[in-house]
């Protein structure tokens, strides 16, 4: 097996390291911890990276800690943000913070069956004990201000003009204090995170050596980027969530499906833990035939798989095979609601009561004004495209105009109706 270092270099996910992080991490099973921002009650596919470095380090023998910022969320990283950003209670970080407690259970062992179980901790239940006079008396007096002033988040802030808030200069010595208590009480000598905490993290291993005269260890994944210069885990719609109420497992699945033949070759490093010569054999499938898109088939399967359920998985693919292919009224109303409202997201909805719908006495009458399905102007436009094969009702051609509506409503409540070969429309029955 590979170690740990080994495993991040051939994927592409080392950017920086400390000197003799390699050496330390060879004496045996060391313990290292990644912190998450727990300011939705979600993670997203941003968040992947580091969850997937704290599955390699487990992987590799050593132990993880997740660290949610109880604390720190309560304040707001500012490395390389714009603005500060808005404050939440204590409350609703409690509860983001179960979230995505859960979340993480889906890639790291915590259980206690082996002696590298990861752990997760909070930095309120030890920030929480300390005074404001305490920290700055305790801690505060070993940083000097000319060294926070030094990182470069903070020097980035106060050239652009924007300022920083004292709230805000503190975090790094609130993250690097995280930092020595995690030293001090789990033995945890390692910090994981994005390149863009670089600064925080090393304010951490001078506050060890100063405050215990210990060594610690920082090590780096670079921030993913996307081929085409935009901003990776963002659609039109927003972030892609790991949550299936944020973002459902097809809207999921489809997003790796269509990433690029370039990002695909460096996306499925980072994001799978498919072994390297897998990987290199995928990619030598899928430059024979880019066409059929093998590399981000195979991620979106991975990813899918990992984040949400092989059962998600298989009705994410069945959901593009109907939406994208030819397909039966069968294998439309095997969809869950979910993910059927999911494959038609942005669809114009009509909406009829039950009495409404009752009264409908053949396929013309759906399109009458009396029913406000407002698809076609006129019925004599609806008969025109009846007649000459254009309309679908559930993936079901309809001739005749006058045949009786017989379709059975999809989860009992809806008709999907097709004009044309890409105009769609869901009517809901209420």
């Amino acid at each position: 097996m590979n170690s740990f270092i080994q495993e991040l270099r051939w994927r592409g996910m080392l950017q920086d390291m400390t000197p003799e992080i390699e050496e330390h991490l060879a004496k045996g099973m060391a313990s290292a911890y990644l912190g998450f921002d727990p300011t939705a009650d979600s993670l997203h596919i941003g968040h992947l990276v580091g969850v997937m470095t704290l599955l390699h380090l487990q992987r590799a023998g050593h132990k993880p800690f997740a660290l949610v910022g109880g604390a720190t969320g309560m304040i707001g990283d500012p490395s390389f943000k714009s603005a500060e950003r808005n404050l939440l209670d204590k409350a609703t970080l409690d509860h983001n913070v179960a979230c995505i407690q859960g979340q993480l259970s889906k890639f790291l062992d915590f259980s206690g069956a082996t002696s590298n179980k990861a752990e997760l901790v909070n930095n309120y239940d030890w920030m929480s004990q300390f005074s404001f006079l305490d920290f700055i008396r305790e801690v505060g007096k070993h940083i000097t201000v000319n060294y926070m002033m030094s990182k470069d988040s903070v020097k980035r802030r106060l050239e652009d003009g924007n300022g920083l808030s004292f709230t805000e200069f503190s975090y790094q010595l609130i993250q690097g204090y995280d930092f020595y208590h995690l030293w001090k009480n789990n033995n945890c000598t390692i910090q994981l995170g994005g390149s863009d905490q670089w600064g925080n993290i090393v304010t951490g291993t001078e506050l060890i050596r100063r405050m215990g005269g210990g060594s610690a260890y920082a090590l780096t994944v670079p921030l993913i980027t996307k081929a085409d210069g935009t901003k990776f885990g963002k659609t039109e719609s927003g972030s892609v969530w790991l949550d299936p109420e944020k973002t459902s497992p097809y809207a999921f699945y489809q997003f790796w499906l269509n990433v690029s033949d370039e990002d695909a070759s460096k996306y499925i490093r980072i994001f799978t833990i498919l072994d390297q010569s897998t990987i290199e054999r995928l990619e030598a499938e899928h430059a024979q035939a880019p066409h059929l898109r093998t590399l981000q088939k195979e991620i979106a399967k991975q990813v899918t798989i990992m984040v949400h359920s092989q059962e998600d998985y298989e009705m994410a693919v069945k959901a593009s095979e109907i939406l994208f292919g030819k397909s039966s009224t069968e294998d439309l109303a095997s969809l869950d609601e979910r993910t059927f409202l999911a494959v038609f997201e942005g669809v114009p909805q009509v909406q009829l009561t039950k009495e409404e719908f009752n009264s409908i006495e053949n396929i013309l009458d759906l399109f009458g004004e009396k029913t406000h399905a407002q698809i076609f102007p006129s019925k004599g436009e609806a008969r025109k495209m009846i007649q000459g094969g254009g309309v679908s009702i559930n993936k079901e051609k309809v001739a005749d105009p006058n045949a009786p509506l017989s379709f059975n409503l999809l989860q009992g409540k809806y008709l999907l109706i097709q004009k044309g070969k890409k105009n769609y429309y869901i009517l809901e029955v209420k």
